[in-house]
């Protein structure tokens, strides 16, 4: 077991951990203010740019669920610190760069160190009493919102009055004080699965078919759905999936352990997960243009990029504010209800937008948003939990760092769907095309069929009572179950 400092309070470390979470969420809306000043700013393609948010992603799908099991294997302290060391070069690199190619790469970095928010909820486990781990794990899950949340009003202001790179500047520091913090004040936890080797061959296949996939999904509709590129991609992940998933089930200690992914609990969450990571993204793509578009088109609201990102602010702060509140409805009802809860909830912000597209406000906008982001604060914290009462204490952060990933998949695929029907379905605006009214309202009605599905998969989840005795964790107060299950 590693060395561990004196504990801080549970309160103290969910503080910390989810400050983690926040500085993670941070660095990936920090760019977003600077998308269309990219290619000004490094002389460079608006496609070439793009790579500045799709680096990011691929470097998090590869690197979080290695970090995952990793985490198991050697401590997830460890390894949310480790995951904290690329987060801060990245971020120096970006603040440094003078053309597109560095920027590429600092982003690539900056997704390395994506694992925080998994594994600081995994290490919940370890270091917080079993009493206060449902609220904990909410607000752990919630701290994605509020970086978020923060992320685009911070960004914002600071690219409209200052240099851009002082945003990379001020997540370096940020990253730098979540490690001392956590040095300092987390205690450590005990490696579950020391004896096990590390699966590179598992880890590389992953990696490669993940890569595929995303790129498939991300840069189709620039390069062409029916491209040359785009279906050896696709091909490709047909042969490399299968072919990976052979290899994890020949192995005693895998990198996903295909088998207690299989259980029905795992497997039916981590699809629940696709379905609300791509219902919580879709939204996130049409109301900032909804608030940005200009006044004149009938539908927009003609909105600044710094107010778009305060009026986005609340919904993202609404996750961390329901979070105690589905962290008590699972306490009673069980994490199952909770997501079948906060799917509708998310669902029923998508249908009462549909007749309020088109208000000359943006009260009714920030109205959807606050609905769907409730259901997503019930939502994230709820996955966690049924995926931790459903997998062995060895396996927690490998579990959860695989949900985590579905999560991402799921919001690839939103923006890939949510680009597709807003290309289509344009409107001619002073000569330029731009999304109509009627696709801003399709892509709500996908959302919104998107969240009901995640309730009917949700309500689906089978969840068998806890029957293993309870123990107390390694180096933390807690008595966490070994393979419990989570409560119906």
């Amino acid at each position: 077991m590693e060395s561990s400092p004196p504990a801080a309070r549970p309160g103290g470390i969910v503080g910390i951990l989810a400050f983690a979470g926040i500085v993670a969420a941070l660095t990936q809306t920090l760019v977003v203010p600077l998308i269309a000043e990219l290619p000004k700013l490094f002389d460079t393609s608006a496609s070439n740019a793009s790579w500045v948010i799709t680096a990011t992603l691929l470097a998090a799908a590869v690197a979080t669920p290695v970090a995952g099991r990793l985490g198991d294997m050697y401590g997830k302290r460890r390894m949310l610190l480790l995951s904290l060391v690329p987060l801060v070069l990245g971020s120096v690199v970006c603040a440094l760069s003078s053309s597109v190619v560095p920027m590429i790469a600092g982003r690539g970095l900056q997704g390395l160190g994506m694992g925080v928010v998994p594994l600081g909820i995994s290490l919940l486990r370890d270091v917080v009493p079993a009493e206060k781990l449902g609220p904990s794990i909410a607000i752990m899950s919630a701290s994605m919102g509020v970086g978020g949340a923060l992320g685009l009003p911070f960004a914002a202001a600071i690219a409209e009055n200052t240099s851009w790179r002082v945003l990379f500047w001020v997540v370096a520091v940020l990253a730098l004080a979540v490690g001392a913090l956590i040095l300092a004040l987390v205690p450590g936890d005990r490696p579950a699965a020391r004896s096990g080797r590390f699966d590179l061959p598992g880890a590389v296949g992953l990696g490669a078919a993940l890569i595929c996939l995303l790129l498939a999904v991300s840069k189709g509709a620039d390069w062409g759905w029916g491209s040359a590129t785009t279906l050896t991609l696709f091909a490709a992940v047909v042969v490399l999936l299968p072919a990976w998933g052979w290899w994890e089930l020949r192995l005693t200690d895998p990198l996903v352990d295909l088998r207690v992914t299989a259980r029905p609990q795992v497997l039916m969450t981590n699809t629940a997960s696709i379905l609300v990571g791509f219902a919580m993204y879709a939204q996130s793509l049409v109301v900032p243009q909804l608030l940005q578009l200009p006044g004149a088109t009938g539908y927009g609201l003609g909105q600044s990029m710094l107010a778009m990102g305060l009026w986005m602010a609340p919904a993202g702060l609404m996750m961390m504010a329901m979070s105690p509140v589905g962290a008590k409805l699972s306490a009673a009802k069980g994490p199952k209800v909770t997501l079948a809860v906060g799917s509708l909830l998310i669902a029923a912000g998508y249908g009462l937008s549909v007749p309020l597209i088109g208000s000359d406000s943006p009260w009714s906008l920030l109205v959807v948003t606050l609905v769907c982001n409730s259901g997503v604060g019930f939502a994230y914290g709820a996955m966690p939990a049924l995926i931790m009462g459903a997998v062995p204490q060895s396996e927690t952060a490998s579990a959860n760092s695989f949900n985590a990933l579905m999560r991402s998949i799921g919001t690839s695929f939103a923006a890939a769907v949510i680009g597709v029907v807003l290309a289509r379905m344009t409107t001619d605006f002073g000569g330029f095309p731009l999304p109509s009214e009627d696709g801003f309202r399709a892509a709500m009605l996908i959302g919104c069929g998107v969240g009901l599905a995640a309730a009917v998969v949700a309500a689906l989840i089978p969840v068998r009572p806890a029957t293993a005795p309870l123990r107390p964790a390694a180096t933390g107060p807690a008595a966490v179950p070994e393979a419990t299950e989570a409560k119906a």
